[in-house]
């Protein structure tokens, strides 16, 4: 833009939302800020609902990323409780769900993403997903009687529901499509070991097989229909199968919304409108290729390109990618883009003693790094991926 916007609207009270807003204000923006947020509870964090939140080990309150002072200082137009349900970027205005308009100069959007259901039977009493602070509480409600617990898919999510559940003393079993957990995104080889980390704390599972229906009775949850015509008995569900974009309240705008709100290599989607964090896919200028990353570094790290660039800063994001999981006592770290697919080389440790650092490789080239219980051997492996890899640019 070529001055300063006079309004800007942040839409999502999330990690990226806040993080948007306090960039704006720290580089020196003073015009009117409004923050909208569709849940009624102050912007947390996510990563801990599946650990210490649905553990017991943190009260919810602690997941607040700020306190209320901190909002008092940013001079906020803080809406909680309302949800955008339209854009219309010819006129700059952002369609609220009472009904009103909110005018803008300067839009980020940072909606996140939202959890998939299976067809049917989410209706049923003992059916969870784990998107919101609320999911996290009541189904640490239900896990606190014992229930006998199936978590469907193998991805992150899924498996640290069920590692939280295991902890707890619940009966778990984790169904997932692929041949391991995890599998599908870091590999065959540590998916293995994954799946041993699950079974070593007594948790069963169910591989290679997805699940065909909810079985219920009186509106309660009794089983899951496997599609190999099994029945698992289970009086608790958390369905753990990905999540899409938060995306459909922009159809209609013109924005292109496939697989998240497509944006340049400055997270502009179109003038005036920038996304961060879950919900946006971006042009890598490094990598040369379209990304949209859930990770909860990514959702802090774009939203600070994008409210430095809604100023005026055009400055390329090109970061080299980073997660975390942490499963039982095992945390696995990994940077830059590790498939599923590429060559996987152990360079320190050994997996045998569940204490070791995998490069990936693919073409010949290292692409990314994965650390298992190894946070300082990791990083100077992260420093030979940064020369190595085209990540360094």
């Amino acid at each position: 833009m070529s001055s300063a916007p006079h309004r800007v609207v942040v839409v999502g009270a999330s990690a990226a939302g806040l993080t948007a807003v306090e960039t704006l204000r720290r580089e020196g923006y003073h015009g009117r800020l409004t923050l909208l947020g569709a849940e009624p509870r102050l912007p947390y964090d996510r990563p801990p609902l599946s650990k210490q939140v649905l553990s017991g080990a943190w009260q919810p309150t602690r997941a607040a990323l700020r306190g209320g002072e901190d909002y008092a200082r940013l001079d906020l137009d803080l809406r909680l409780g309302c949800q955008a349900v339209g854009l219309d970027p010819d006129r700059r205005s952002v369609q609220l769900d009472d009904g009103t308009s909110l005018p803008y100069d300067g839009l980020i959007i940072a909606t996140g993403v939202t959890p998939r259901r299976l067809p049917a039977g989410h209706e049923l009493e003992g059916v969870h997903v784990l998107r919101t602070l609320e999911d996290a509480e009541r189904l640490r409600r239900h896990l606190v009687g014992r229930p006998r617990l199936a978590v469907i898919g193998g991805g992150f999510t899924g498996a640290e529901v069920a590692a939280t559940a295991r902890s707890l003393g619940v009966e778990t079993t984790l169904v997932c499509r692929g041949p391991f957990p995890l599998a599908e995104r870091l590999g065959p080889e540590l998916g293995r070991l994954v799946g041993e980390l699950h079974t070593d704390h007594g948790a069963r599972l169910r591989t290679g097989i997805g699940v065909g229906s909810l079985v219920g009775a009186r509106g309660r949850l009794t089983g899951l229909q496997l599609t190999d015509g099994s029945l698992l008995e289970a009086d608790a569900a958390v369905v753990a199968i990905g999540s899409t974009p938060a995306t459909a309240w922009l159809r209609g705008s013109g924005l292109d919304i496939a697989d998240g709100v497509l944006c340049d290599a400055y997270c502009q989607a179109a003038p005036g409108i920038y996304a961060a964090g879950d919900v946006a896919r971006w042009h890598h200028p490094r990598l040369e290729r379209t990304l949209r990353l859930e990770h909860r570094t990514n959702a802090s790290e774009q939203a600070i390109a994008a409210a430095r660039n809604l100023l005026g800063a055009r400055e390329e994001y090109a970061p080299l990618p980073y997660f975390w999981s942490d499963q039982y006592e095992t945390r696995i770290q990994a940077y830059g883009i590790c498939t599923p697919d590429a060559e996987l080389e152990v360079v320190h440790g050994d997996p045998g003693q569940r204490s070791f650092v995998a490069r990936y490789r693919t073409d010949g080239r290292i692409t990314g790094v994965l650390g298992w219980n190894s946070p300082r051997a990791l990083r100077s492996c992260v420093a030979d991926l940064d020369r190595a890899s085209s990540l360094a640019g």
